[in-house]
C-alpha cells in the first residue's frame, strides 16, 4: 500500500467518524419504529454510495456512545429463532442534538465547498 493510499484510508477514517453520528440520527429520526443495528446497517448499505460510511463494526460502538450521551435509547428484545436484539429509538435530546447538528452540517458543506471552488 502506497503513502497516498494510506493517507487516502485516514482521512475517510477521520471523516466517517465525525458523519457517522449525524448519519445515525437522522436515520432513526425518520424511523416510525425503533430500530436494531443490524436493519440499521442494511438501510445504509441499500441506500449509501458503493463505500459504505460505515461498516457493521463500527456501528455499533457509536450507536453505544450516542446512547450514552442520552441521544438515544434502546431496548433489547430476546427471540426464542435467534439472538436478542437490541433496538435504539432517538430521544427528545437527540432530535434537539440532530437539529443543530444538521445546521452545523450545512456550515461545514458551505465552508468546505466555496474552498473547493475556489
Amino acid at each position: 500500500m502506497n503513502d497516498i493510499t494510506i493517507q487516502s484510508k485516514k482521512f475517510q477514517k477521520e471523516l466517517n467518524a465525525g458523519t457517522s453520528s449525524l448519519v445515525l440520527l437522522k436515520v432513526l429520526s425518520l424511523s416510525k419504529e425503533p430500530m436494531y443495528g443490524y436493519q440499521i446497517a442494511k438501510l445504509l448499505e441499500d441506500n449509501g454510495p458503493d463505500l459504505p460510511l460505515m461498516k457493521q463494526g463500527t456501528l455499533y460502538p457509536v450507536l453505544r456512545s450516542l446512547e450514552e450521551n442520552g441521544l438515544l435509547s434502546s431496548v433489547v428484545e430476546y427471540s426464542v429463532s435467534g439472538p436478542p436484539r437490541r433496538y435504539y429509538k432517538i430521544t427528545d435530546d437527540g432530535q434537539a442534538a440532530l437539529k443543530d447538528w444538521l445546521e452545523i452540517w450545512k456550515q461545514t458543506k458551505k465552508f468546505v465547498d466555496s474552498i473547493l471552488k475556489g
